[in-house]
């Protein structure tokens, strides 16, 4: 029994201990980490990043700001006529990172991709869509590949409204919802199903715009929950609603988030998932 009451008593002591320094412990191993210096460059500013299922990063920048420091592969170069910085440049805005290798390759992006937005869809392809200017329509695809000969695909005039600062999310139909953006107070899906609108509206992105010139709502944050509402964060306000047959169902309800400044761009905070 003394024996047996030691060994709790031990057991105490020690469970003392651990919790009254829970902090210290936890963070043992992220203390012992170490940033590290993989490239000195990589040839371009990376505005955008996704990882992808085959531990590759993709990486890319608006196309609008004059030549990068990595060329195009074979010669190639982007004619556009509607650039008022380079009409002809031959070099790259998008890269492809292997982070197992610690090497990476120029990627062919055509439109302006400047705050543009995405989302992996199931199947591991990258869909990315709008931008500025010519990249305001265009829906841009990349599929994971192992073999280094995967590249950009661009489609144009897909997207029914110009997505500019706009936010894309999965959903659990396997489609995305594309929300807002610059001037834009309404959503659509990818890919579009036959017979169904391509264009719905969404008044609560009016709602929360400031102003015209200081909108204060661009980039809303958007989760799903499990149950298929949809969570959507914009300005200090936010609205959660099941979307069915494509349309926000009656019972949104709608919640003051925070009693201060704005949250979204271009007074923005960050949003993690």
């Amino acid at each position: 029994m003394m024996h047996q009451t030691s060994i709790l008593y031990l057991v105490l002591f020690q469970g003392t201990i651990i919790f009254s320094q829970p902090c210290q412990l936890l963070m043992t191993d992220a203390a012992g980490g170490r940033w590290q210096l993989l490239q000195k460059s990589i040839g371009i500013s990376s505005m955008h990043m996704q990882l992808l299922n085959n531990d590759r990063v993709i990486m890319f920048d608006r196309t609008d700001f004059g030549k990068s420091n990595i060329s195009l592969p074979h010669g190639k170069c982007r004619n556009n006529t509607y650039e008022k910085a380079l009409k002809v440049d031959c070099t790259a805005h998008s890269i492809e990172y292997n982070v197992l290798s610690n090497k990476f390759r120029p990627l062919t992006v055509h439109t302006d991709t400047w705050c543009s937005s995405g989302t992996v869809m199931p199947n591991g392809t990258l869909i990315q869509t709008g931008g500025n200017k010519n990249g305001g329509r265009v829906i841009r695809i990349i599929k994971p590949c192992s073999d280094g000969k995967c590249d950009w695909v661009e489609v144009k005039n897909v997207l029914e409204m110009k997505r500019w600062y706009a936010t894309n999310h999965i959903l659990l139909d396997g489609r995305q919802i594309v929300i807002g953006g610059r001037n834009q107070f309404n959503y659509e899906f990818l890919p579009k199903k036959k017979g169904a609108p391509n264009l719905y509206s969404l008044p609560f992105l009016n709602e929360t715009r400031d102003s015209s010139y200081i909108e204060n709502n661009l980039y809303p944050f958007v989760f799903l929950n499990g149950d298929g509402n949809l969570f959507i964060f914009a300005n200090n306000r936010a609205i959660c609603s099941t979307i069915r047959k494509a349309r926000w169902s009656r019972s949104t309800r709608r919640c003051q988030v925070a009693n201060r400044g704005a949250f979204q761009a271009p007074a923005l905070q960050c949003c993690c998932h």
